[in-house]
């Protein structure tokens, strides 16, 4: 993944990650490197860790402290910010602590092993396998359509999606949603409202990188074939009642 380079250098670690904004000033041991009570994650050491949260706060003598924990032999490896601010790019700088910014912070787990390239400005997660596919989104009359995954398919057995499918190689996105959708449901008479942004949603070992799409049809019936069990027409706003796959009801948003 592509950020932004804040302070030089390489670095390869496990990740620890926080999700709400962090002070190096009184959220970390620097003779330890211990997470304290005030940083909401008490007890975790990012000593030798990737260690990634939304952005920097709290005194400039934060920076002092990420320059202390480096001489004490307690510095993370490298950290990843979705924004970085003065205080922590400063002290990463002094304490030669590569670092990157803007990253979206939700594509990385607990435990990731990642390498950072502060120079470069790239993240690299080895062990994690991406996926381009596309999530189409039917629409009749107000209501959309959602399917229930077989135990046949590989993976999220049991839950509720839109019609999707992995973007073979040489296809166009749009080119994978019109042949998926007539597998998925027999449907070919469609109109295509709108296509939207590529998403990025993370499930276990799998990055998926999501294309999707907004239809209009003219029926409602459909066909479904092995990948499905049963169907239903919905409300948008009756979505949340199901169990759906990751990343389903960020598409919705996205399209809606």
């Amino acid at each position: 993944m592509k950020g932004r380079g804040i302070s030089r250098g390489k670095a390869r670690g496990k990740v620890t990650s926080l999700e709400k904004p962090f002070s190096f000033l009184g959220g970390v041991d620097p003779k330890t490197g211990t997470l304290t009570i005030a940083s909401g994650a008490e007890g975790r050491s990012i000593k030798d860790s990737v260690f990634a949260f939304p952005f920097g706060k709290g005194s400039t003598v934060g920076s002092y402290t990420i320059l202390q924990m480096k001489r004490e032999g307690m510095a993370p490896a490298a950290i990843i910010n979705e924004k970085a601010e003065t205080i922590v790019a400063t002290g990463a700088i002094m304490a030669g602590v590569p670092m990157i910014d803007s990253v979206d912070l939700s594509v990385l787990c607990d435990g990731d092993e990642v390498i950072v390239d502060g120079e470069g400005g790239t993240i690299d997660l080895p062990l994690v396998k991406e996926a381009n596919v596309v999530t189409c989104i039917l629409r009749f009359n107000g209501k959309i359509l959602i399917l229930k995954r077989s135990q046949e398919v590989s993976t999220n057995q049991g839950m509720w999606a839109g019609v999707s499918g992995y973007i073979e190689e040489g296809e166009r996105p749009l080119q994978t949603a019109r042949k998926e959708i007539y597998e998925e449901t027999g449907i070919s008479d469609l109109e295509l409202v709108r296509s939207g942004k590529m998403l990025r949603v993370r499930s276990g070992p799998r990055l998926w990188r999501i294309h999707p799409f907004l239809f209009e049809i003219q029926s409602p019936q459909v066909t479904i074939d092995w990948e499905h069990t049963e169907y239903r027409w919905i409300d948008p706003e009756d979505v949340d009642q199901r169990m759906t796959v990751p990343g389903f009801q960020l598409v919705l948003r996205s399209i809606l």
